[in-house]
């Protein structure tokens, strides 16, 4: 296990941790935001994030203090700490950004670390190679190999308590996301963030986010504390989380607010087109639209930053509950339905059903049916898996509802869409207790088709019979040929 970071609670690929920071002496609960701060501007100053907000970590740029000679020579003296007044854990990025932005900087990672050693950096970053999606193979697997190459070289680099970052970079390669993963985990680095995965969010491509994150996460082991890097907007923080996301690092709060834009969990809003302020934070409840645009510029940007941030908070803490409640996925969910995109990445996620099981508690509260896409869940693919350890009679008898067969079954068994079958006596056991809709949909029944079809490959000799209640012919051509169909509401077919 690794030594600084310890899982409390986990649904789905979503967990509650504790990753301790030995040279900020704290210990910072995930998932988490980390604020990000400019050394040269702050929106909303360092100590108000942790006295209002509650932040116990944030993010700074340690190749702009190095670059700008006041702040380097007062960082030097002085130390981070102080000279951002924040008294949580403080992270630093390398120069990454800068490098994809403008294709060079002038430092190394050798020269980058012992910097942020110097200015009392808690969490350190290398200069990693943030290649953007849809490049060329070939230059993904060049510019990898160079992050791999300064993960080695940050790894043998004495940092004393200080932890070190290692990005995991791939571009839009899965496979060569899963090999970083596989070789940052390797290391005695110790926070693993998802790099160059900005332009994807910014053009709303959640599909291929969740795809990246999917793969670093299996190159990784399951004591890894994953980093999204410039994950931003609080929409797609369950998402991420779902897939397995502790550390959430946003500027967007402030860059927003110079804008004039408003955060809502289900997207940005221009302050010209409100008329109310659907939240109830400390900024919402003090001014009106109408206030709130009369204010001078500097003020109004401070206000609809603290707005910004309080909602961001808001859905750090929304998520933490929804895990230690084990209903992450109703959140995702919910979340989804607030832009295509976003159900594009709900569905992406659920493409990783079989991944996220491994992760996924065996019982939770309840499971909500709320949508054809919660027939893809991780509950559902686990139930078929089991249905082979499953002892059939000779002859079985699965029906929906409570009608049992008569005496030429040897046992009957319900059929519970989209589950599909299982002994009765299991009725009570989570996910069959499942809260579900009146009106089954096509997915659910397609799903609960194919744990029949999943037992009857398992038990070729027994002979299975379905009692269904007008289940449409392509469902039931899904059916292997030896299970035999009655139609409860017409008769033997």
């Amino acid at each position: 296990m690794r030594e600084y970071f310890e899982l409390r609670d986990t649904d789905v690929g979503g967990r509650i941790g504790e990753l301790t920071v030995p040279r900020a002496g704290v210990t910072v609960e995930t998932p988490a935001l980390l604020p990000v701060i400019n050394p040269n501007l702050d929106t909303i100053a360092p100590r108000r994030l942790a006295d209002e907000f509650g932040a116990e970590i944030l993010i700074t740029n340690s190749y702009i203090i190095h670059g700008t000679d006041d702040v380097r020579e007062q960082a030097l003296e002085d130390g981070l700490h102080d000279l951002l007044d924040f008294p949580g854990a403080i992270m630093t990025d390398s120069g990454s950004f800068q490098l994809s932005e403008y294709g060079e900087i002038d430092v190394t990672t050798e020269e980058i670390l012992e910097f942020q050693h110097a200015i009392g950096s808690d969490i350190a970053t290398p200069v990693d190679i943030p290649t953007p999606p849809d490049v060329s193979r070939e230059r993904a697997e060049a510019e990898l190999a160079t992050t791999q190459d300064r993960l080695e070289i940050a790894d043998e680099i004495d940092t004393g308590e200080m932890l070190v970052s290692a990005p995991v970079q791939g571009s839009t390669y899965p496979d060569l996301r899963e090999a970083a993963g596989r070789h940052a985990d390797s290391t005695d680095l110790d926070v693993f963030p998802v790099g160059a995965v900005v332009p994807l969010m910014n053009d709303y491509r959640y599909d291929d986010m969740i795809d990246a994150v999917a793969a670093a996460k299996r190159g990784l082991g399951a004591d890894a504390p994953v980093h999204l890097f410039g994950a931003g907007h609080p929409m797609m923080f369950a998402l991420a989380a779902a897939m397995g996301c502790d550390l959430f690092d946003s500027a967007a709060y402030a860059l927003y607010a110079r804008d004039d834009r408003y955060l809502t969990v289900r997207g940005t809003r221009h302050l010209e087109d409100l008329d109310y302020l659907p939240c109830s934070c400390p900024v919402c409840t003090s001014h009106s639209p109408d206030e709130l645009r009369a204010l001078p510029d500097d003020e109004r940007e401070t206000e609809l930053g603290a707005h910004n941030l309080h909602v961001t908070f808001e859905e750090i803490r929304r998520i933490k509950q929804a895990i230690r409640a084990g209903n992450l996925l109703e959140l995702v969910e919910q979340r989804a339905r607030a832009h295509p995109t976003m159900l594009d990445g709900y569905r992406t996620l659920l493409d990783h059903a079989a991944q996220l099981e491994r992760a996924d508690p065996v019982s939770k509260g309840s499971f909500f049916y709320t949508s054809h896409e919660s027939a893809r869940r991780p509950e559902v693919l686990r139930h078929h898996q089991r249905l082979d350890r499953l002892s059939v009679p000779d002859s079985l008898f699965l029906t929906e509802g409570d009608a049992a067969g008569g005496d030429e079954f040897d046992d009957s068994w319900r059929v519970e869409p989209p589950f599909g079958p299982f002994p009765r006596a299991l009725s009570k056991s989570y996910p069959l207790t499942a809260e579900l809709p009146d009106r089954t949909d096509r997915a659910a029944l397609e799903a609960a088709a194919d744990g029949v079809a999943r037992l009857a490959a398992a038990n070729p000799d027994a002979e299975l019979t379905l009692g269904h209640t007008g289940w449409p012919a392509g469902v039931l051509e899904a059916l292997p040929d030896g299970v035999e169909r009655i139609d409860l509401t017409a008769g033997r077919s």
